[in-house]
């Protein structure tokens, strides 16, 4: 009967993309999970179709529909993260941000959203029916269980996860089934780590101790710290994360991972999605250590607090003297998203013993060659605040980490800029006075 019903329901994608109608909200494409059959197939439809608003986010490769549409009038790009592929899609107007807290975005689904159409790889149905999701499993069940139509792209390629809950649809829940054959897993290479990465990371290697569960984010700072703790003598270390990375992999090679100490999820490695290389695909395929999660399980910081020593480690691009973080725009650019950030500073702070640390290098070099603070006394404006002063815990740079919790605006100035490079701390320190939040009488 299960072969009979996917026979009935296997089309071609030419065929599954008719369901799209004009002005529809389609969820497609999120991180590594694009499918690219009826992306391209939906893109040879647009003289038929207009305002189709297309959902997803992080793109690790090209949308057919987007580059197709240089006018925007057919296809529209609302993104829930902004990776580089959809930085250049916002430059010339194919592309909207979506504000969201990750944990909250199947609750979006839910409650606040249209959802019309649900485009997404899964890997074949297996002997019970299920297409399970792989490399990305965050909001989809959500947008599966609110949709008008739902059409699976079936990649042969696609590694076989195991859960935690809702990694998989039912076909009883799939209107269309598209056959990919074997389609490539878009790669993200491995971040190489600067020097300054590496100071950081060396700050953070000591905070974290034996039986601590982890969170990392994507970058040179998470690859260096990942290098180190599979190079350190750490013990039993565990895994709760949104992203699953090849810093990862290698941290269970090397036998400092093992998930025994966790609270909950014992012996297993949480996430929400994957992306990567080989290496992190080929290890999430059937292993039981891994658990597959939706984001609102993965991030809710009342769940992921529940782990003791919660070590949430993620970048960041700028900061004021008052402790106040963006890690999504430059000015009124935007860059990438708030993501989970806020969800894993508010979960670490939760956790007993846990800590989180929002890093970034000091400074940076502009277009045209100039050296400027990330540390400023106040944000650039336009800057989104994606972190909070009241929830920021620890700030780290290659000069120091300091812990903002309970710090008056003086104590928080002074901390910051201990730790901004040494070229800007008198120009720091004379704008905090300006700004009466600075003591003459401390540091000066």
């Amino acid at each position: 009967m299960l072969w009979e019903e996917y026979r009935r329901k296997a089309v071609s994608a030419e065929e599954a993309v008719k369901a799209v109608r004009s002005g529809d909200w389609v969820e497609m494409g999120f991180v590594a999970n694009i499918p690219r059959l009826l992306d391209e197939a939906l893109a040879a439809r647009k003289e038929e179709l207009k305002e189709v608003n297309l959902r997803g986010g992080m793109l690790l490769a090209p949308l057919k529909t987007i580059e197709s549409d240089p006018t925007g009038m057919h296809f529209r790009w609302n993104s829930w993260h902004m990776g580089r592929m959809e930085r250049r899609y916002y430059e010339v107007g194919l592309a909207y941000y979506i504000p969201m807290k990750f944990s909250e975005v199947p609750r979006y689904l839910r409650e606040n959203l249209r959802t019309d159409v649900v485009m997404i790889q899964a890997a074949p149905m297996d002997e019970h029916g299920y297409f399970n999701l792989g490399v990305t499993i965050s909001h989809y069940a959500a947008a599966v269980e609110m949709a008008r139509t739902v059409i699976v792209e079936v990649n042969e390629e696609m590694p076989v996860v195991h859960g935690g809950y809702d990694h998989a649809i039912h076909l009883s829940q799939v209107d269309y089934i598209v056959e990919g054959g074997r389609l490539e897993i878009p790669q993200i290479p491995p971040a190489v780590p600067t020097d300054v990465d590496r100071r950081i990371a060396e700050f953070l290697l000591p905070e974290i101790r034996d039986g601590a569960c982890i969170q990392l984010g994507i970058g040179g700072i998470p690859q260096a710290l990942g290098r180190m703790i599979a190079e350190s003598d750490l013990k039993d270390l565990g895994v709760h994360t949104e992203m699953l990375t090849d810093a990862f992999v290698e941290m269970v090679e090397s036998g400092r991972v093992t998930n025994r100490r966790k609270q909950i999820d014992r012996g297993r490695m949480a996430f929400t999605f994957a992306a990567g290389t080989e290496k992190i695909y080929h290890f999430i395929h059937e292993n039981p250590m891994v658990a597959a999660y939706p984001v609102d399980y993965t991030n809710e910081p009342r769940i992921a607090s529940a782990n003791d020593n919660l070590i949430a480690i993620n970048g960041s691009l700028e900061m004021d003297l008052f402790g106040q973080v963006t890690s999504e725009t430059a000015g009124v650019r935007m860059i990438s998203g708030s993501g989970g950030q806020l969800d894993f500073v508010e979960a670490a702070y939760l956790s007993k013993n846990g800590k989180s640390f929002l890093c970034l290098p000091s400074t940076y070099i502009d277009a045209n060659g100039h050296l400027h603070s990330r540390i400023k006394p106040v944000l650039t404006p336009g800057s989104v605040v994606t972190d909070p002063r009241a929830s920021v815990h620890y700030i780290v740079t290659e000069y120091g980490k300091v812990n903002m919790k309970g710090l008056s605006t003086w104590q928080r100035a002074e901390a910051l800029i201990g730790i901004a490079h040494p070229d800007f701390r008198e120009e720091l320190i004379k704008e905090a006075e300006r700004l009466r939040i600075w003591r003459r009488n401390e540091k000066r």
